[in-house]
């Protein structure tokens, strides 16, 4: 497995777990707080977890078919995007169960002259 699968899984999940507490906090301003100004925040946010949820999806189920990880874990991984703060906890684990299959740079370096 090449490297940059599992770089940008990371990549994304980060991205959505950040989103994801951004969107939380607006739900919590919008709905319990009853504050103003957060429906624009909550739908832009919203929209962007959404999208980059999808691209979350499709990188974690490549990385998951690569790594070949049993359907249980797989799921986990995949649902972590969905709760908040769960895809810092899920990432660091899978990284490290992933990291050991990753190829290591076979190319020659050129011999000194």
């Amino acid at each position: 497995m090449k490297k940059n699968v599992l770089t940008r899984y990371r990549v994304m999940a980060y991205v959505t777990a950040v989103l994801l507490i951004m969107l939380t906090v607006g739900v919590i301003g919008k709905r319990l707080l009853d504050l103003d100004g957060f429906d624009a925040f909550v739908t832009a946010v919203g929209i962007a977890h959404g999208w980059l949820y999808v691209l979350y999806l499709i990188f974690a189920f490549d990385l998951g078919n690569k790594a070949k990880m049993p359907v249980g874990r797989l799921l986990w991984v995949l649902l972590a995007g969905t709760v908040p703060t769960a895809a810092f906890f899920v990432e660091r684990r899978v990284t490290r169960e992933v990291e050991p299959l990753i190829e290591k740079d076979t190319t020659p370096t050129p011999a000194a002259a």
